[in-house]
C-alpha cells in the first residue's frame, strides 16, 4: 500500500509521490483496516475493505475451504450479515507500484485524527478551521507574518470494541465550567519537555480555562460508535462502552485477530475409494448400506463386479459409507486437530526422498534409529515444505482477544466484540489474507509422561496457583498447566535453535498443539516451530537440519531455562502477589522466556519455566525435564 502526497513528473506523466510503504503481509496483521499509521506530517487510518482497489490485474485468491469453514461461524457472531462469498473469499492485499502509483490500485488511507496542533504557538484546532493546507501539509499563521507547520495530536478516544474518534477537546477543556463550553473556544495544547502526561495542559484562552491531560485517564463520555475506517458518519453504530483516551502510537492501539491454517492437501484415498468414484460405478452403488446389496449388484452388473471383486464385501460397504460422508469431512474438523493428526501420521522419512518442487505440504517422521530422543519426547517430524494461510477476521483495541486451543477466536466467549473490517451489509464478502512459505519441525511429547506429570501433587498445586492468579486477571479461560509446559518449552527451544539454524529468532514462530478440544478428538501434546515469509527466504532448510539434532537443542534449552539473569527474583515470582504485574506468568520474564511478539501466539503470556526445568527456589518435581536431556 502506498500513500500519495505530492505531484511530480515521471516519464513525462504526472504521478503522486508515495509518502510511505506498507508490505502486503503487514496489511493482514499490524496495519490492517482500522489501524493508524504515522506519515511525515499527518496520521491516517487504513480504510476498510470497501477502500481496497485491485485495478485491472484483479486480486490473487488464497481460498482454503477448511479455514473458511472454521471462520464463517465466528464471523456470524460479529454480525449475521457477514457471509463469505463462494469463491475469492480470501484475497491478498493489492500490490501497488512505487514507480508508477495510481489511486485506482491500492488501499485508501483516510486522514485521522482531524485535530492538529501548531508546532510554533501550540494552537489546537480542527484541521479545516484554523490551518491552511499548502502542498499537502498543514500550516498555521502564528501572527506577525510567522508561519509554523501543524501536526496531528497524539491523543484520540476509542473503546475496546474498536470504535475510534477525535478526542473531545472542546468539552474536555471546559470540564470545570458550570456554563459548559464557551461561545468561541480558542484552544492551545501546552506541553513541557518532560513528556509526563501530568505536565500537558489544554487551555481555552477565550474563557481562561486550563485542564491537565492527566484527568483524561477517566473520561465521562460514552463511546460514539464511530468507525472512520468504513467511511462517514452513516457507518457508525450504537455502542455501550465508555470512551477511553488512546495514544495513537501506543502498542495497545490495535490488536488484529488473525487465524492461520496449514495448507493440507487432501489425503490420497485408498485404491478402492478411487474406483468407487468412477461415475458409472458410484451411480450403481451409492445407495448400498449392507453386504447382501453389494453382492446382488455384483451378480447383476459386470462393470461393478470387475471394479470391486478383489476386495472383501465388508470393506466395500465401509468404503461406500466413507465416501458418502466425505463431502465436507476435512473442513468440518477443527484446525489444529486436523493438522495434528496429519503430522503424527506422517510417513517414515526415506533416504533421498525430497518433496516435489512447489509442494504445499510435506512432512516425514524421522525413524527412531536415526534420532536420539530423551525421555518424555515421543518423536520428531520434519516438515521441509509448508504453506500457511493467515487471515484477519477482525480487530480490537486496548485488550487482545486470546484464541482457543485450535487457534480460533470465539467472540461469543471472549467478553469483547471485536470490530469488523468491512461493512456487513456491503458487497465485500471476503477477508484479507497472506500465504506464508516455510519449513518446520514438529516435536511430539510422550502423552503418557505428560499425563503422569500433570497429575502429580506439586504440579497440581502449581496449577491452582496459576489459575487463581488468572481469575484475578479476568481475561478468558485458564488454558491449563499443560499449555504452560508446551508454551514455555517452545520459547526455550526456539531460542536455542535460533542460535545455530541460520534464522533470526524473530523469524521463527511457534505453533502449539495442546489438549483435546473436540469430542473423540486427539489428545494433543506437541509443539511445532516454523519459519516463514511471503517469499522463499523461509525455506532454506536450516531449521529442518537443526531439528535432527533435537537432543542437543533440548539440552541447550534446558541450560537456558535453569538460570535467569533476574534470578532469584524471576524464579520466585508469585503471580498472586498484590504487587505482581504479570498475573498470567510464573517464573518468566524478559531475561529468560520472553521472545519477539511476532514469534509468539499468546503475546508472551502463560509462561512458566519452572514447569519445564528445575529452577532456583522451586520444587524440582515441578519440572517435566528434571534432568538434562
Amino acid at each position: 500500500m502506498k500513500m500519495a502526497r505530492e505531484r511530480k513528473k515521471l516519464d513525462g506523466r504526472p504521478v503522486s509521490k508515495p509518502e510511505g510503504q506498507i508490505r502486503q503481509s503487514q496489511l493482514v496483521t499490524t496495519f490492517g483496516p482500522g489501524a493508524m499509521v504515522d506519515l511525515v506530517d499527518r496520521s491516517v487510518i487504513i480504510g476498510g475493505l470497501e477502500h481496497w482497489s485491485y485495478g485491472k490485474a484483479g486480486y490473487v485468491s488464497l481460498d482454503d475451504a477448511r479455514l473458511k469453514k472454521a471462520l464463517q461461524s465466528k464471523l456470524s457472531q460479529l454480525d449475521e450479515a457477514l457471509v463469505l462469498a463462494k469463491e475469492g473469499y480470501f484475497r491478498m492485499p493489492p500490490e501497488g507500484d512505487g514507480r508508477d502509483p495510481s489511486p485506482g490500485v491500492g488501499v485508501r488511507a483516510l486522514e485521522f485524527p482531524r485535530w492538529f496542533v501548531c508546532r510554533g504557538c501550540r494552537r489546537l484546532a480542527h484541521a479545516q478551521e484554523a490551518f491552511e493546507n499548502k502542498n499537502g501539509r498543514y500550516r498555521h499563521d502564528c501572527g506577525k507574518n510567522r508561519w509554523s507547520s501543524a501536526v496531528p495530536v497524539r491523543f484520540v478516544v476509542a473503546c475496546k470494541r474498536g470504535h475510534i474518534s477525535d478526542f473531545p477537546w472542546i468539552s474536555f477543556a471546559h470540564l470545570d465550567r458550570e456554563e459548559g463550553r464557551c461561545d468561541r473556544p480558542e484552544l492551545y495544547l501546552i506541553e513541557r519537555s518532560l513528556g509526563d502526561i501530568a505536565t500537558i495542559f489544554v487551555e481555552c484562552r477565550s474563557c481562561d480555562r486550563r485542564v491537565p491531560m492527566s484527568r483524561a485517564t477517566v473520561l465521562p463520555y460514552s463511546c460514539s460508535g464511530d468507525r472512520p475506517w468504513l467511511g462517514g458518519r452513516a457507518m457508525n453504530e450504537p455502542c455501550d462502552q465508555k470512551s477511553e483516551m488512546l495514544v495513537r502510537t501506543a502498542s495497545h492501539a490495535y490488536f488484529a485477530q488473525v487465524v492461520s491454517a496449514l495448507r493440507l492437501p487432501d489425503p490420497l484415498p485408498d485404491p478402492l475409494r478411487l474406483r468407487l468414484r468412477d461415475k458409472e460405478i458410484w451411480k450403481a452403488v451409492h445407495k448400498v448400506t449392507a453386504a447382501p446389496q453389494i453382492e446382488m449388484l455384483m451378480e447383476m452388473l459386470d462393470h461393478v463386479k470387475s471394479a470391486i471383486h478383489e476386495f472383501p464385501v465388508e470393506k466395500v460397504v465401509a468404503a461406500i459409507e466413507a465416501e458418502r460422508r466425505s463431502s465436507d469431512e476435512v473442513a468440518d474438523r477443527p484446525l489444529r486437530s486436523a493438522e495434528y493428526e496429519r503430522l503424527t501420521s506422517a510417513p517414515i522419512e526415506q533416504p533421498g526422498v525430497v518433496p516435489d518442487a512447489g509442494a504445499h505440504f510435506a512432512a516425514y517422521r524421522v525413524p527412531p534409529g536415526r534420532l536420539d530422543l530423551p525421555a518424555g519426547v515421543k518423536g520428531l517430524v520434519v516438515v521441509p515444505a509448508l504453506r500457511e494461510i493467515r487471515v484477519q477476521m477482525s480487530f480490537s483495541r486496548f485488550d487482545s482477544v486470546s484464541p482457543n486451543f485450535q487457534g480460533e477466536f470465539d467472540p461469543g466467549t471472549s467478553g469483547i466484540k471485536p470490530a469488523v473490517l468491512t461493512l456487513p451489509s456491503g458487497n465485500e464478502k471476503w477477508l484479507p489474507a497472506a500465504e506464508i512459505r516455510g519449513e518446520g519441525i514438529f516435536i511430539e511429547l510422550d502423552l503418557a509422561a505428560v499425563q503422569e506429570w500433570e497429575t502429580s501433587d506439586p504440579v497440581k498445586a502449581r496449577a491452582e496457583q496459576l489459575e487463581k492468579a488468572h481469575e484475578a486477571e479476568g481475561q478468558g479461560e485458564f488454558p491449563g498447566v499443560r499449555f504452560y509446559l508446551l508454551h514455555s518449552l517452545a520459547h526455550l527451544l526456539l531460542t536455542a535453535v535460533s542460535l545455530e539454524c541460520g534464522y533470526a529468532a524473530s523469524s521463527i514462530r511457534e505453533r502449539i498443539y495442546c489438549g483435546r478440544s473436540e469430542e473423540n478428538g486427539p489428545d494433543m501434546a506437541a509443539i511445532m516451530l516454523t519459519t516463514g515469509t511471503t517469499g522463499s527466504e523461509g525455506t532454506l532448510g536450516g531449521l529442518v537440519e537443526e531439528g535432527r539434532r533435537l537432543r542437543h537443542h533440548l539440552r541447550e534449552a534446558w541450560e537456558l531455562g535453569r538460570l535467569c539473569s533476574n534470578d532469584p527474583v524471576c524464579a520466585a515470582h508469585d503471580p498472586n502477589s498484590e504487587s505482581s504485574d504479570r498475573r498470567t506468568e510464573g517464573a518468566a520474564c524478559h531475561g529468560c522466556l520472553y521472545i519477539a511478539e511476532c514469534s509468539c501466539e499468546r503475546f508472551n503470556r502463560f509462561l512458566d519455566r519452572a514447569l519445564v526445568v528445575p529452577t532456583i527456589g522451586n520444587d524440582p518435581a515441578l519440572a517435566f525435564f528434571r534432568e538434562s536431556p
